[in-house]
């Protein structure tokens, strides 16, 4: 696998040694490999890991494949994919409400993972999930295409610097904008479930901003602050404002659960191009 590189006209001088450590978080392993190897360029030149790099320098890289762990998923349906956005490096897809983000089991298939294989087979190119949907949850998910930007993209979004807003719909009427400050936690008597723990739970803040509130439902928008699972879901039941259609957290019946991740922005980790997707058509 080969990668090119144009660092950005933002990128500060530093060595190669900490330009693939401390910016790329390339690993230790792969690092070592890349130096015996001698599989880095800089400018189609060969460069040693102790030379500085500078912006708009040209950084190519020879990676071998076996130097990354990659689970093999069985190939679904590339029809099944809506692409947001690609470039060689990552892809955001819309995800269908009613299939799973990845499969647990190696054999398991049905899921967007299998179908995005399938559409990166062609391309020679194999999808990384980065974080995930819930199998209820429609719109805009995130995949790596290589295992090189995998770790970055991680980073991100643990620094929470990958933006998502969700649509939701919710029971009742729900006026003012707020805030959601409870810890979460896994309900220790259903698996499914997670729910409010502030003991034991851990962190979980959700923004939410009210679009138009109606007498019986309201919709609102969600931005998260942490990415806990079903966070939204749990967050808004523990208001009395639960999701309209949520198969866990409310009895009442829907055709679907009433939320969708509707917008992301990220800001590219190699281009530095801001990169804003919106994911048609939302819940209202």
């Amino acid at each position: 696998m080969e990668y090119s590189i144009v660092l950005p006209t933002s990128q500060k001088k530093m060595t190669l040694r900490e330009l693939l450590e401390k910016e790329w978080l390339v690993p230790r392993k792969v690092r070592h490999f890349l130096r015996v190897r001698k599989n880095v360029w800089r400018n189609h030149q060969p460069i040693n890991f102790h030379e500085f790099v500078y912006a708009n320098d040209i950084i190519t890289l020879q990676i071998e494949e076996e130097d990354y762990n990659y689970q093999n998923v069985t190939a679904g349906s590339k029809e099944n994919i809506t692409v947001l956005f690609e470039d060689e490096h990552l892809v955001v897809v819309n995800k269908p409400v009613g299939i799973k983000t990845h499969p647990n089991q190696p054999e398991e298939t049905g899921t967007l993972l299998n179908d995005l294989t399938a559409y990166l087979a062609e391309q020679d190119e194999r999808p990384y999930v980065v974080h995930r949907l819930d199998k209820e949850t429609s719109g805009a998910i995130l995949f790596a295409k290589n295992p090189f930007v995998l770790p970055i993209l991680g980073r991100l979004l643990e620094e929470k610097k990958i933006y998502r807003r969700y649509q939701a719909v919710v029971w009742g009427k729900l006026t003012q904008d707020c805030t959601i400050d409870k810890k979460i936690g896994r309900n220790r008597h259903d698996h499914r479930k997670q729910i409010i723990d502030e003991r034991h739970g851990k962190t979980a803040i959700t923004h939410v901003k009210v679009h138009q509130a109606h007498q019986k439902t309201s919709e609102i928008y969600c931005t998260l602050a942490t990415g806990r699972t079903h966070q939204i879901r749990v967050h808004l039941a523990s208001l009395g404002h639960p999701v309209v259609g949520d198969p866990l957290y409310q009895n009442k019946k829907g055709a679907r659960l009433a939320l969708h991740a509707y917008e992301m922005k990220l800001l590219h980790p190699f281009t530095q191009e801001q990169i804003q997707i919106t994911a048609q058509p939302g819940l209202w």
